[in-house]
This record gives C-alpha cells, sequence and structure tokens, in this order.
C-alpha cells in the first residue's frame, strides 16, 4: 500500500511537470519581437498615415485623437447644399466615434502622395486614398478621393500632428 501512495504522487508530480512544460494554444504567448510593432512613433509623415489606418482598422479614437493638434480644423463639400462644412476636433471625435460605433468594418487604404511640400516643422500633404465602411453585409459605403491636409509639429524630435484635412472624397 505504501509503494500504491507512492506511485500515485510521482504519477502526479510527472504529470504536473508534464502540463507545465505544454503551450496552451488557447492562449499564445505576445509577439513581442519588434517586427509585430503596427503603431508608429509618428516623426516621420508615413508613421501619420500609418497610425491613422491602425485607428480606423481597429476602431481605435485614443489613437485617432492623438493624430490631431487640439486646435484641428476638418473641412468638407457638401454637395447638396453647394457649400463647404468644417468642424473642430471635439466634433470630429463625437463624429468619428459615432462612425466606428455604428460599423461592422472600418478600412483605409492611402495611395500615392500627390503633393508634398513643406518644411521640418509643416508639412501640407495631398494623398489619395480609399476607404470603405461596412454597416452590415447589405449596406456598404466606398469613398475615394484625396486627404488634402496640413501636418505640423513643435520641433523637429516631437511627433507629426493634423492641424487641418480637407476632405475631397467623391
Amino acid at each position: 500500500m505504501k509503494h500504491g501512495k507512492l506511485y500515485i504522487a510521482l504519477l502526479i508530480a510527472a504529470s504536473g511537470f508534464l502540463f507545465a512544460s505544454c503551450e496552451n494554444i488557447f492562449a499564445p504567448s505576445l509577439d513581442t519581437s519588434s517586427s509585430g510593432q503596427i503603431l508608429s512613433d509618428q516623426k516621420t509623415i508615413e508613421g501619420v498615415f500609418t497610425n491613422f489606418k491602425y485607428a480606423y482598422s481597429y476602431k481605435d479614437t485614443s489613437v485617432y485623437s492623438g493624430l490631431l493638434t487640439d486646435d484641428f480644423l476638418f473641412t468638407y463639400t457638401d454637395y447638396e447644399i453647394g457649400f463647404d462644412v468644417s468642424w473642430d476636433k471635439p466634433t470630429d471625435m463625437r463624429t468619428t466615434s459615432r462612425l466606428f460605433d455604428n460599423s461592422q468594418k472600418t478600412e483605409v487604404i492611402w495611395n500615392n502622395i500627390t503633393v508634398m511640400i513643406g518644411d521640418s516643422l509643416n508639412m501640407s500633404v495631398k494623398r489619395s486614398f480609399n476607404l470603405t465602411i461596412t454597416f452590415n453585409p447589405s449596406n456598404i459605403v466606398r469613398l475615394y478621393g484625396f486627404a488634402d491636409m496640413s501636418l505640423t509639429r513643435p520641433t523637429s524630435d516631437s511627433p507629426w500632428k493634423i492641424k487641418r484635412w480637407r476632405d475631397q472624397s467623391f
């Protein structure tokens, strides 16, 4: 009987070691390599567009907010009324948050930069894009056009932020 208890204790210990060395396929380890990084520090113009794409893909309003200056201004043409409409950062954040909340998927693809002029602190960038918003499988909106943006930063070591964005989509 004494050997039976010893056998059971050894069996439990061995199985503990066996399970401890196994990898749980339902809880894989995190990728800590730098190649897995999907956000940029925005110290490059391309970094701004990378973070913008991330914010839309993952519906992340905190990342999106970090792309905009406090005095940000968004402008688009309302073709129904025939006038330009503009709004500030708080309005843009509410509008973007509602878009993210009410869509199943948002995807932006940045295409060619057609204009990029400026210096190390202020830059004007005009870039074409494709935006797909899926509200549900039978309601998908596709927009194509140009984002005409003014980007700024206080020093050449600071991240770029969008100060003005004129949407020229159709």
